[in-house]
């Protein structure tokens, strides 16, 4: 029955996505269609250094993102090897899901290289005037990166280990805002919601990496000898008085 509902559950999540992204893009269509003429041209100004143009051209690329996922799942089975479909949809989620929102962090501000990097190492000062907006966008920089690389990979399959993993991801992006002077914050706000961010989505994750307790290591049974057991036994009959 298990097996049955699986197929089931898979095209309703799927389905769910899809409708959720759906919903976001007609939620946000009006900026979206502003850069729209700009990154149908081609030109670099105007979409890709702007956060629609580069929401856009994510969406854009979505049915790209599916085709490289069904040429890696293809090349894995006819390889026979192992899940093709979860590892091939992990390795594409991880990189392009992170990808755009870490090139969105990286986006110089108002005067880059003239105004001098500013760092802000009070926890909490700055969330307050984040927003909601802000919250949120910093809760998904790393969710993608969270969410699947325990999935591809058993040595992440650790709510702790997601967490160091998007601590240190969040602290490298960062550390290039400041030493880049693009005119940005670079604040410990910052690490900690998108750290959160990782680690909410790696629980998200959980049922499809976590896996069942292992058995602790030791000696292997022997196995059973029919004839050598009839012998001790016969043996045994021997004996008695």
């Amino acid at each position: 029955m298990a097996r049955r509902d699986l197929p089931t559950r898979t095209v309703t999540l799927a389905g769910l996505a899809v409708l959720g992204l759906a919903g976001a893009a007609f939620a946000v269509r009006r900026p979206l269609l502003m850069s729209a003429p700009t990154c149908l041209a081609g030109r670099w100004h105007g979409c890709y250094d702007t956060f629609n143009g580069v929401v856009l051209m994510t969406l854009v690329g979505l049915p790209v993102a599916a085709l490289v996922v069904w040429a890696l799942a293809r090349l894995r089975r006819a390889a026979g090897g192992t899940s093709p479909w979860r590892r091939s949809l992990a390795e594409v989620g991880m990189v392009y899901g992170t990808v755009p929102f870490g090139w969105m962090t990286l986006m110089p501000g108002a005067a880059p290289g003239v105004a001098p990097g500013r760092v802000s190492l009070v926890p909490l000062r700055d969330l307050v005037t984040m927003g909601p907006i802000g919250i949120g966008g910093n809760l998904l920089v790393l969710a993608a990166l969270g969410f699947f690389a325990p999935v591809r990979f058993p040595a992440l399959a650790s709510v702790p280990r997601v967490l160091a993993l998007g601590a240190g991801c969040s602290v490298l992006i960062e550390t290039a805002q400041y030493a880049l002077w693009l005119d940005r914050v670079s604040s410990v706000d910052d690490v900690l919601v998108n750290t959160a961010g990782a680690g909410l989505a790696a629980l998200a994750s959980r049922r499809w990496w976590r896996t069942p307790g292992r058995v602790p290591p030791g000696p292997a049974p022997a196995a059973a000898d029919p004839a050598r057991a009839r012998h001790e036994r016969v043996g045994a009959a021997a004996r008695r008085p």
